[in-house]
């Protein structure tokens, strides 16, 4: 690799200097993309085991869902949903894990009740709406986990771009430049030594 700087002492001083920057922070990122992989392994581990948790009560809220129209009929189910006077809030905050940013979901208040009377009623629409509404707090656990592993899995691919353009092209280079600059001066106190030594020997055939 061609050098691109002088070769001086100076440079040679800077470029050592900019190369130990270079490994200590090739070190640290590395360092932190092993555990930023290693937070996404849990993490999806986790997500997994809640996402099989979710699709087991999703099929029992269904379950229920179809005894209660069943019982009711779909017209009637339609009108009970729409009997709901607002839809559930929803808070997202953001915490931070190794630097990056990742949601938290919270729900500000409970899922709305429905307007259905005492004879509109029964036990197949009682435990729907209850296990649906058992789905919400696991809805929102899925959302920040499948959130967090997604930003942690671009940081660390960020991460890995860094890793290897250190190792792959700035840290090369500071080494080139040093090697060059080294092999330089050598070469310039080898060429002084023996122009040294040549008139030191010509001063000492003068004198004879």
């Amino acid at each position: 690799m061609k050098a691109q700087v002088a070769p001086t002492r100076s440079n040679l001083l800077r470029l050592e200097h900019d190369l130990q920057i270079a490994e200590r922070g090739h070190d640290l990122l590395d360092e932190k993309r092993r555990a930023l992989i290693m937070e996404v392994m849990t993490m999806v581990e986790d997500a997994e085991a809640g996402a099989d948790r979710m699709a087991d009560e999703f099929g029992r809220a269904y379950k229920a869902l179809l005894l209660a129209r069943m019982s009711h009929g779909s017209e009637n189910l339609n009108w009970i949903a729409l009997s709901a006077v607002h839809e559930p809030e929803v808070r997202v905050n953001q915490h931070r894990i190794m630097g990056v940013p990742v949601s938290i979901v919270q729900a500000t208040d409970e899922a709305p009740a429905l307007q259905y009377g005492l004879g509109d009623t029964s036990v197949a629409l009682d435990e729907a709406v209850q296990r649906f509404r058992d789905l919400l707090p696991l809805v929102y656990q899925i959302a920040e986990m499948l959130t967090a592993i997604w930003r942690l899995t671009r940081e660390i691919k960020r991460t890995q771009r860094h890793v290897k353009s250190l190792e792959n092209i700035a840290i090369p280079r500071y080494k080139s430049n040093i090697k060059f600059i080294e092999e330089t001066l050598e070469e310039k106190e080898r060429d002084e030594f023996f122009r040294t030594k040549l008139v030191k020997k010509r001063i000492e055939e003068t004198e004879a």
